[in-house]
């Protein structure tokens, strides 16, 4: 009987076996319909983002973008219709929609965030990602093994790096200016499926031990909906951004 490997440590070798890819839903020649071109960002004075609308990423007819018929190496991804959220958009190139990354660990995304975008807080826990800022202002927080936290801003050019299994979430830190980042991950599996986000994980705890832990009152966790599955990108309410804390 064959063993499935178990994560490393950060910074060990990773397993040969690759145990984190989650199949394609949609194999090719499906009837799954196209994913749909995203909207521009909002920009400045723009129209807000639309309520959240999902297109899933997956094989199947493609519009202007995605995999070149030509070269099977080259993959459009501003043209590739993604996932739209209240405060964003994810939009992907991972093994379902680019057949040449099956089997190959990897995965690549292009974020935006409207003015007052969050990503949810969550981490991999098969995954490290490496993240480039693209245009505008970015919030970021990790925690880690051992209690190790670090908060920063990171701008234009800037690369964060996310380990494996690290905690973390980033925001638009600007008043003004779309976040534009594009993120790279050592697995091929369609984001978000590898990742557990905070929403879903703190409203499966009991209101008692969530009381316990943070040492405050019950009744202020009965006021927490619970949420059924992935958040992703949300948008601070009507006026309020992310930088308020930075001054941009």
């Amino acid at each position: 009987m064959t063993t499935k490997p178990t994560n490393p440590a950060d910074g060990a070798a990773q397993p040969s076996v690759d145990d984190r890819t989650v199949p394609s839903p949609n194999p090719p020649g499906s009837d799954t319909p196209p994913p749909q071109p995203l909207p521009e960002g909002p920009g400045i004075g723009a129209a807000a983002w639309p309520s959240e609308q999902t297109t899933p990423v997956s094989r199947g007819e493609q519009t202007s973008g995605g995999t070149d018929p030509d070269h099977p190496h080259l993959f459009h991804l501003a043209d590739w219709g993604g996932n739209v959220f209240p405060g964003g958009s994810l939009q992907g190139a991972n093994s379902e929609n680019w057949p040449i990354l099956v089997g190959q660990k990897g995965a690549v995304y292009l974020a935006r965030l409207a003015v007052g975008g969050i990503r949810e807080p969550h981490w991999h826990p098969s995954a490290w990602e490496i993240n480039v800022i693209l245009a505008g202002l970015s919030r970021w927080v990790f925690v880690g093994p051992n209690g190790t936290q670090d908060v920063f801003e990171a701008g234009k050019g800037d690369v964060i790096f996310a380990p494996q299994g690290h905690y973390h979430y980033f925001e638009n830190a600007s008043a003004t200016e779309e976040l534009v980042a594009l993120i790279v991950f050592n697995s091929d599996a369609a984001e978000p499926k590898d990742d557990i986000g905070i929403g879903q994980s703190l409203t499966s705890i009991p209101n008692d031990v969530l009381s316990a832990v943070l040492g405050v009152p019950v009744s202020i966790f009965e006021q927490i909906p619970t949420v059924p599955g992935r958040i992703v990108i949300v948008k601070r309410p009507d006026g309020q951004t992310g930088a308020s804390r930075s001054g941009s």
